[in-house]
């Protein structure tokens, strides 16, 4: 699958339907969620057939499109079967019991509960009982060449900036590359965003340490406006109040600053893309670290800088770009890669403060470069990893698909650009 995006639109009312429609399908969900809970062997088709019933017992739950609603339980039980499947694992720590939403941010329909104006469409009527009505598409992809029975689903998004429709359409785009006859390592660091094993460097952006200033400032403008509910008009304590509300001026500053983070991680993924395109199309085989960045980030002193280098998000999107382009991408276990040298085997032990390989055998080079180096010799040694993908595991983007067994997908999403 394909994702198009468009900016909606609309009226204030038809926003304010929009988000009461969230709230809905965020009620659904917790509904299933918490039918789960209650009840044993419960499984995915029993919380669609819940969703019935909450719509006669709710009276705004029946005003939802009965797809949207089924959605909205088929996220709950999205939740539940990774729980389950983390349970049968055995993985270590936390299985990642599923929560109650609090705040949602977006909803979806199925094959009914829309419909794309035949002659232009760049208009899109919701026909359920929320009264969101006939809104704008705005955007420069055109949705034109696509059949109607091609879409999926579409998702309706808040966002800081606005609401926006997303389309999900049921076709797969191969791109057909000659082949470049090289391969490359990937060493992923903080001073680089990587290094690779011909020697080059691509340095750090850090769009976030740049806009840091601003979000602070911006933090401190927000709590100014903030109103204690413990405290009355005078500034003297009072019994809590839970009634108490915002100002406008709060919520404009919230929203300033929203803008402000939702720009920095546009900023990260429109970077981590196009870096990880030009690393597809001018190789043949890509090998990388597995990295845990869960762990990583548990370092208080390195955890903010991990975060914002957007090490996941530029594996992910390796990945997918190269399913997308026919390449072999490879994740090997990251152990030892920084210590052990690549001429000889020798393992030096070195501290992060040490940039600099130094081998008896008179080898010297960059440390993250000959770290790269002992990951593509780590992924060219990687036993049957023609057609799969390391430790026989499927790549990110290819959780939930059905797969052809060499590799290929049935059924992909891919990510939105």
């Amino acid at each position: 699958m394909i994702v198009l995006e468009y900016k909606i639109r609309a009226k204030q009312y038809q926003l304010t339907a929009i988000d009461e429609a969230i709230r809905t399908g965020q009620f659904v969900r917790n509904k299933a969620l918490r039918y789960w809970m209650d009840n044993k062997g419960v499984n995915k088709y029993d919380l669609n057939k819940y969703t019935a019933v909450i719509a006669k017992e709710f009276d705004f739950a029946n005003k939802l499109n009965s797809t949207a609603r089924q959605s909205s339980a088929e996220r709950a039980w999205s939740g539940i079967a990774r729980f389950l499947d983390n349970c049968k694992k055995k993985i270590k720590g936390k299985k990642g019991f599923p929560k109650f939403k609090k705040h949602s941010r977006s909803f979806e329909y199925k094959r009914s509960g829309w419909k794309l104006d035949e002659t232009t469409k760049k208009h899109i009527t919701f026909t359920d009982k929320n009264n969101i009505g006939r809104v704008k598409l705005v955007g420069s992809r055109d949705i034109y060449y696509y059949g109607a029975d091609l879409i999926k689903r579409v998702r309706l998004v808040r966002r800081a900036d606005g609401y926006y429709c997303q389309f999900c359409i049921s076709i797969e785009e191969k791109e057909i590359l000659e082949p470049t006859g090289r391969v490359i390592g990937l060493d992923m660091g903080l001073k680089y965003l990587y290094a690779d094993s011909f020697g080059h460097t691509e340095e750090n952006p850090r769009f976030y340490r740049k806009s840091e200033q601003r979000l602070n400032r911006l933090g401190r403008r927000l709590s100014r406006k903030y109103r204690n509910p413990n405290k009355g008009k005078s500034g003297k304590l009072m019994i809590k109040n839970p009634q108490t509300r915002q100002s406008n001026n709060y919520h404009k500053a919230r929203v300033t600053k929203a803008k402000q983070h939702l720009k920095v991680s546009r900023q990260r993924k429109d970077h981590a893309v196009k870096l990880a395109r030009c690393v597809c199309a001018s190789n043949d085989c890509i090998v990388y670290e597995d990295l845990s960045v869960r762990n990583l980030v548990k370092n208080r002193k390195l955890s903010k800088s991990i975060s914002d280098a957007g090490w996941t998000q530029f594996r992910n999107w390796v990945e997918y770009l190269g399913w997308k382009m026919g390449k072999i991408t490879i994740a090997v276990p990251p152990h030892y890669t920084s210590q052990d040298c690549p001429a000889c085997g020798k393992r030096v032990k070195k501290s992060l403060s040490t940039r600099t390989h130094v081998c008896e055998c008179g080898y010297v080079e960059d440390r993250d470069v000959a770290a790269s180096i002992n990951i593509l010799q780590k992924g060219l040694n990687t036993v049957g990893h023609t057609g799969i993908y390391a430790w026989r595991d499927l790549p990110s983007w290819a959780v939930g698909a059905t797969l052809l067994s060499n590799g290929e997908s049935l059924n992909q999403e891919s990510h939105c650009f």
